[in-house]
C-alpha cells in the first residue's frame, strides 16, 4: 500500500507575523486637493470649492463640540443639573454634525481636517480661556458659535445650490442649518431673566394709578 505524500502551504517571504513599527510614506493625497474622475456629476472644480468650504465648516462645528464638552464639565450654579444635561446632549449631535461633515468632504474626494491644532489654526470661532466661566458667559460663548456657523451655513448652501451640489446643500440646511438653530434657541431661552419661585404682580395696577 503506497503511503500518499502530503504537501504543505508554500511560505510566502514577504509576509511575516511580526508588527512593523514607526512606518512613515509621503501623503498619499495632499490636503486642499481632490481625487480626479469621480462619477459624481460635479466637476473637480466645483467639488474643489465644496470641499474648501465644508472644511471651514467642520473646522467651526469641531470647535463648537469641544466648546460644549467644556461647558458641560465646568458649568455650575443652581442650574448645573439642567445644563450639564443639556450641554451634553448638544455635544453629542455636534459631534454627529462633525461626522457627516467630514464624510461628505471625502464622498467628494477631498481631505477632511482632523486635527486639534489644524482645526485651532483654522476655526474663526474664539478661544475660550481654559479656566472656569460664569454660567452667562458660557451661554453667549456657545450662542456667538453657533451664530457663526448659521450664518456660514446660510452661505454654504446658497453657493451649493447654485453650483448644483444638491448633496451639501441638503447637508447644510437639513442638519447643519436646522440642527444650530434648534440648539441656539434652547441656549437663548436661558438667558431670559424671569423669577424663579414668584410672578412679579401689581404691573397692571401700578400703571393705571
Amino acid at each position: 500500500m503506497s503511503s500518499k505524500r502530503t504537501q504543505s502551504a508554500p511560505v510566502h517571504n514577504n509576509f511575516n507575523a511580526q508588527p512593523r513599527f514607526h512606518q512613515k510614506s509621503p501623503e498619499i493625497q495632499a490636503y486642499g486637493t481632490v481625487s480626479h474622475m469621480l462619477p459624481l456629476e460635479l466637476e473637480e472644480p466645483i467639488r474643489l470649492e465644496m470641499t474648501e468650504q465644508l472644511n471651514q465648516l467642520l473646522a467651526d462645528t469641531m470647535t463648537l463640540r469641544d466648546l460644549y464638552k467644556k461647558s458641560h464639565w465646568q458649568t455650575s450654579g443652581p442650574t448645573f443639573y439642567q445644563l450639564h444635561l443639556l450641554f451634553d446632549k448638544h455635544y453629542g449631535e455636534q459631534a454627529e454634525l462633525v461626522d457627516a461633515i467630514a464624510e461628505r468632504i471625502q464622498l467628494l474626494g477631498g481631505i477632511s481636517i482632523a486635527m486639534a491644532p489644524d482645526v485651532a489654526e483654522t476655526t474663526k470661532i474664539e478661544r475660550a480661556p481654559r479656566g472656569r466661566e460664569e454660567v452667562p458667559v458660557q451661554l453667549s460663548r456657545l450662542l456667538d458659535a453657533h451664530q457663526i456657523i448659521i450664518g456660514e451655513a446660510r452661505i454654504l448652501a446658497r453657493l451649493a445650490s447654485k453650483l448644483e451640489d444638491d448633496g451639501t446643500n441638503d447637508l447644510v440646511v437639513s442638519d447643519v442649518l436646522r440642527g444650530n438653530e434648534l440648539q441656539a434657541w434652547f441656549l437663548s431661552e436661558h438667558l431670559v431673566e424671569m423669577p424663579l419661585v414668584h410672578a412679579v404682580t401689581g404691573s397692571k395696577s401700578k400703571s393705571a394709578a
